[in-house]
């Protein structure tokens, strides 16, 4: 039947054991609909297991604020010596990134958890215990290496672990852990000493590290490397000890069995024309994640408010009290609307926000009008923040874990991860001099970006709510002819 599907021109999704009796002795019409599951105590504990690793991405995103003032006092750093500190965490976060995929694909997406949450547990204490400017350096670099892979692995585990109907929504909460983390963080930051602050980060490292031996591995994962009576095993405890999972776990094993007949996929296999649409969604998701300016404004959101003429504040205080109710809304829209229309809805608030931040600077200039400057930068880094919140934060995450195959999806992996982070440090990077050059002109590049974003999605982004992964990544990756004859 697999055959079949691929002298067709592609792999389809055939429910290929539909015709025939399941292990139980059920006949094939008595299934549920595949991957249309509840979800069971081991799939939730699973991912909040695995989003332990999203909240150690955001504390390391929030420490840096409220920590500066502290360390600067107390090591006697220069602006320019704290501002290394602080970006340093994104060239770590790209080393990481690099070898992400293949991490994942050698030692299964728990042990890349587990090999990952070393290096923050060590970054951690490093900055705990430091006594000048190289080891918090080194504690920030191994925290960002640490980052790099935890970004790439924990959605890729949660989509590979979930049901279908599921999968949107216990991805995305990747993102709203992230939130969580980086809120908690800034707000602990007030409270404590700096190095108490560090201290307490290695807290989910821990929680993560005890629970992953408690937690099964992705069954894709463990179909991609041949251990089929595992693969198995990890599908029944996910779907729960009642649950049919014969033909959920036939797809898995047919698909890979498929993709191991081809040859072993290096980077340079994904700039084949078969995954051509993968590769540009992909990346293109995440450059325009970046380049839309959510770095900028998170990173400065402070700055722009008192550039702006409003309070610093009161303004990141705001942006938190819009940032995690906006993220649960996503969430739990994730599912039910769909991924596209939650990115439209998303880009286009992104492309509103930073259209009235650039005219907050604008009406500075202007005699008359200078008071509604405030007002239109708080509103429009607050239209950000929600919409950004709602889905372009979390669902390009989303969406990379769905559309590349199993046998593409460590090199892919690791390059749609290296380039946002690559994204995050030029913006990151650019800001305080595209500021100069002009605060208003800076907005309005970021605005345009984002209405772009609104065309790429509506023209290139699939709809993958509701459908397996097998049934995305054979859609929109067409077996080549060369594979083709490679496998018949």
């Amino acid at each position: 039947m697999v055959k079949e599907s691929i002298e067709e021109g592609q792999l389809s999704s055939p429910l290929i054991v539909a015709d025939k009796p399941c292990e139980n002795g059920c006949s094939g019409d008595g299934h549920e609909e595949m991957g249309g599951s509840s979800a069971t105590s081991v799939l939730v504990l699973s991912t909040l297991i695995a989003v332990c690793g999203s909240y150690v991405f955001g504390t390391a995103v929030g420490y840096s604020s409220p920590a500066e003032s502290g360390i600067m006092d107390e090591l006697g750093l220069s602006l320019a010596e704290y501002s290394l500190f602080g970006s340093i965490l994104t060239i770590g976060a790209m080393l990481g990134a690099i070898v992400s995929g293949r991490i994942a694909d050698l030692i299964g997406r728990r042990g890349a958890m587990g090999f990952s949450e070393v290096f923050c547990i060590m970054g951690w204490l490093a900055v705990v215990f430091s006594k000048d400017a190289w080891w918090l350096d080194f504690g920030r670099l191994s925290i960002g290496c640490g980052m790099g892979l935890l970004s790439y692995v924990v959605p890729v585990y949660i989509a590979e672990i979930t049901p279908k109907n599921l999968r949107g929504g216990f991805t995305t909460v990747h993102q709203l852990m992230i939130c969580c983390g980086s809120s908690i963080t800034f707000l602990l930051g007030t409270l404590v000493n700096w190095r108490i602050l560090a201290l307490i980060g290695t807290i989910p490292c821990l929680i993560q590290i005890v629970g992953l031996p408690f937690i099964p591995e992705s069954p894709r994962w463990l179909a991609r490397s041949g251990r089929w009576q595992d693969c198995e095993d990890a599908l029944q405890r996910l779907r729960g000890e009642g649950a049919i999972i014969s033909q959920e776990a036939a797809e898995i094993k047919d698909y890979s069995e498929t993709l191991q007949r081809l040859s072993e996929a290096t980077i340079l296999d994904l700039f084949q024309w078969t995954y051509a649409r993968s590769l540009i969604v992909g990346v293109g998701l995440m450059v325009l994640q970046q380049f839309g300016g959510v770095n900028a404004i998170v990173f400065y959101a402070s700055a722009i408010f008192v550039s702006a003429g409003f309070s610093g504040r009161v303004g990141s205080i705001a942006m938190v009290a819009v940032q995690i109710p906006m993220t649960t809304l996503g969430t739990i829209l994730m599912d039910k609307s769909g991924r596209r229309p939650l990115l439209l809805a998303s880009a286009a608030g992104t492309c509103l926000g930073c259209f009235f931040v650039g005219i907050s600077f604008l009406l500075q200039g202007l005699q008359g009008w200078k008071e509604l400057g405030p007002i239109f930068a708080l509103l429009g880094v607050l239209i950000y923040d929600g919409a950004f919140s709602l889905g372009m934060g979390g669902i390009p995450w989303v969406i990379m874990s769905e559309i590349f195959p199993i046998n593409m999806k460590g090199s892919a992996g690791s390059l749609v991860t290296l380039v946002s982070w690559l994204g995050s440090w030029i913006i990151s990077y650019a800001f305080n001099f595209l500021m100069k050059w002009s605060s208003a002109g800076t907005f309005f590049i970021f605005s345009s970006i984002c209405g772009i974003t609104v065309l790429f999605v509506a023209k290139l982004v699939p709809e993958t709510k509701g459908r397996t992964l097998e049934e995305i990544q054979a859609s929109m990756n067409p077996l080549s002819a060369k594979d083709i004859h490679s496998i018949s």
